[in-house]
């Protein structure tokens, strides 16, 4: 029997944190917090398995909060990317319904990195969602194998096993303008909006933008992949806006029958400088519509065009076995 917990006006939770409060022991049972339509102003982690939470609608309920990484904490030490989520999960088979969720750090250039969602647990599934943000929106756990700089992983989970995972994201609206999906998990999107702002507060010259950047680690057999997906403009400057770039070398991204707005490059994919990325990485397009689609021969030369075959042969089916008894 599933536990369910209502947050909102009259009910015994007023907030999002009470209600993680209130959830009963993680025993593997299943429970369910409900929210009414409001704005919740808190930053707060869930960190129980098997527990779905669900608003009324992304239009009506909505989750929001502003840490923003440029923050000097009283330890003299910056705040850093990790340690600016609205909304953390740490736990396996976590569901988000039907929610907004929101870092509203400000402009870019005041916030640098500020993360909405951190979302860390295998079976993470999240659905009818709306993420919004600017620089690093939603951050699919787990992190690298080791920091290129000193406490770059600084946050919850800098000393933690780097456990694969696979997430679901469905039928959701994922906003930013630098590198705003990233992280290492196997992620589905299946018919999900990837829409490209531009978050600086001067928008007077055009600027460039990497709508992914994943660090897929070595072995894994996916990535991040787009399935009927809206890569849409919202605002960027046209022409400018890559589809990822390789956070770490053996970064894995696909395209499946997606539809390309004319903000995407038409390099399609960035190599970040990186010269052994370039051997590494798994970059690679299928079916792409739309004014920002371009012919194979204006694509990046290492941007791969998959066959019917090879195609065919990424299915949600397979992602979902894709790491069973896997470890890092």
């Amino acid at each position: 029997m599933t536990a369910t917990i209502k947050v909102g006006p009259g009910e015994a939770c007023a907030t999002l944190a009470q209600a993680f409060a209130a959830l009963p022991p993680d025993d593997g049972t299943p429970a369910e917090i409900r929210l009414a339509p409001g704005v919740y102003r808190e930053k707060t982690a869930l960190c129980r398995a098997n527990t779905a939470i669900a608003g009324a609608s992304a239009e009506s309920t909505r989750i929001v909060w502003g840490d923003r990484a440029t923050e000097i904490l009283p330890d003299g030490q910056k705040r850093g990317t990790f340690r600016t989520a609205t909304l953390r999960i740490d736990a396996p088979n976590v569901a988000l319904r039907g929610l907004t969720i929101q870092n509203d750090a400000g402009p870019r250039e005041l916030a640098a990195q500020a993360v909405a969602l951190y979302a860390d647990g295998d079976g993470f599934l999240c659905e009818d969602c709306v993420l919004l943000g600017a620089q690093d929106t939603l951050f699919t756990a787990p992190l690298p194998p080791k920091e290129i700089e000193k406490n770059g992983f600084i946050g919850p989970k800098q000393f933690a096993p780097r456990t694969p995972q696979r997430h679901t994201y469905r039928r959701c609206r994922i906003e930013g303008d630098i590198d705003f999906i990233f992280g290492g998990a196997a992620a589905w999107f299946d018919q999900c909006d990837v829409v490209s702002i531009d978050a600086r507060s001067d928008r007077s010259s055009p600027t460039v933008g990497y709508a992914t950047a994943a660090s897929t680690p070595e072995g894994q057999r996916f990535g991040y992949v787009f399935d009927r997906c809206r890569f849409l403009n919202g605002g960027a400057s046209k022409g400018c806006v890559y589809l990822g770039r390789p956070w770490r070398d053996y970064a894995k991204t696909v395209l499946l029958r997606c539809y390309l707005d004319d903000h995407i490059a038409r390099a399609g994919f960035h190599d970040w400088n990186k010269p052994a990325a370039r051997e590494r990485m798994f970059y690679a397009e299928y079916g792409s519509a739309g004014p920002g689609a371009a012919p194979a021969g204006e694509r990046a030369p290492f941007v791969r065009r998959l066959t019917d075959g090879q195609a065919a042969a990424i299915t949600y089916e397979a992602f979902l076995a894709s790491l069973q008894d896997a470890t890092l």
